[in-house]
């Protein structure tokens, strides 16, 4: 898939009181320009034939796949931090690391860690509805993929899953998080307590934008499946991409677990189903590959993280943590 023909359209609701500067962005976008296509560049020319849950295939074979995604209650901690110019990043990442599987300033720097264009964007005024201060976030983003659709198929017993390490929780399992930071009695700028030396607060921890994953994925054509650890975590989210009468078996200690994930855990007593449910407790993206392929795609997976072998698919259904 091409990464520079993803569209990400974007509705955002007011914010209806102007944020301080610092951290919270700029304090009223004056419009958005858009790109003019440039010559030679690609368009669209054939009708679609069919179309597949999600994607949509064109006589050539080519086909589009597309995602719809906001950041759920993530905008409650947007709103209580004053933290407003990473939200973006998050709304743009929940769609385009979805569609890889098959403020303003923040989208505008989402789009360009994806490299896709912003080909609109919109601020709806609705007096009387959202609460002083207060916006909504929607965002969709569409891709051509080229090659061939990555859907798991071929995914087989002793294939390879590789983690790509996720920047924090991401845009998932916020609603669980806050009500287990108002049972510890922390304030969102308490320090995070944690044992690596690194200090940071809760509220950082928390609004860290997610990792974006489209650079690191696209152009590898091993890859055989792909689960974007989102809401489900790892038992809901990685079941999805694995044929019929596939599990897979996760080695829990192959990577090392954020601290943020463990003092949830300890302060909310919060059992390990329910974390590996509800989290991506550090890893954002799974690949599927095979067994021949695995160390090179490691090498061959750039960005500043490392990757991960993390488990492998085995007989059977659902997710096994060992």
């Amino acid at each position: 898939m091409s990464s520079d023909r993803l569209l990400l359209h974007l509705l955002r609701g007011p914010a209806a009181s102007p944020a301080p500067a610092d951290r919270r962005g700029p304090r009223r976008p004056h419009g958005l320009r858009f790109p003019q296509a440039g010559a030679g560049m690609p368009r669209a020319s054939v009708a679609c034939s069919a179309t597949s849950g999600d994607r949509y295939i064109f006589e050539d074979g080519d086909c589009i796949v597309a995602s719809t995604d906001g950041v759920g209650t993530k905008l409650k901690l947007a709103f209580e931090t004053g933290i407003h110019d990473t939200i973006g990043i998050d709304l743009v990442a929940m769609s385009v690391n979805d569609i890889v599987t098959s403020g303003y300033q923040g989208v505008v720097d989402g789009c360009q860690q994806s490299d896709c264009t912003l080909v609109r964007g919109e601020t709806a005024e609705i007096p009387g509805f959202y609460a002083e201060g207060e916006y909504d976030l929607s965002g969709s983003a569409i891709g051509v993929v080229k090659d061939k659709v990555i859907d798991g198929k071929n995914i087989v017993e002793g294939d390879i899953l590789i983690g790509l390490p996720s920047s924090g929780f991401h845009s998932n399992g916020f609603s669980l998080a806050r009500r287990v930071l108002e049972k510890s009695g922390l304030s969102l700028s308490d320090q995070l307590p944690r044992n690596d030396g690194i200090r940071s607060t809760i509220d950082e921890a928390l609004m860290a934008p997610t990792a974006i994953y489209v650079k690191q994925i696209i152009g590898n054509g091993s890859v055989k499946g792909l689960a974007h650890i989102t809401g489900g975590g790892f038992t809901e989210n990685i079941p999805r991409v694995l044929p019929s009468g596939l599990g897979a078996k996760i080695i829990s200690a192959s990577w090392e677990v954020p601290p943020v994930f463990k003092w949830l855990q300890q302060v909310g007593n919060i059992d390990d189903a329910e974390m590996w449910r509800t989290f991506n407790m550090g890893i954002g993206m799974v690949l599927v590959v095979s067994a021949e392929s695995a160390d090179r795609i490691i090498q061959d997976t750039h960005g500043s993280n490392p990757a991960y072998r993390i488990g492998e698919a085995i007989q059977g259904k659902g997710v096994h943590y060992v």
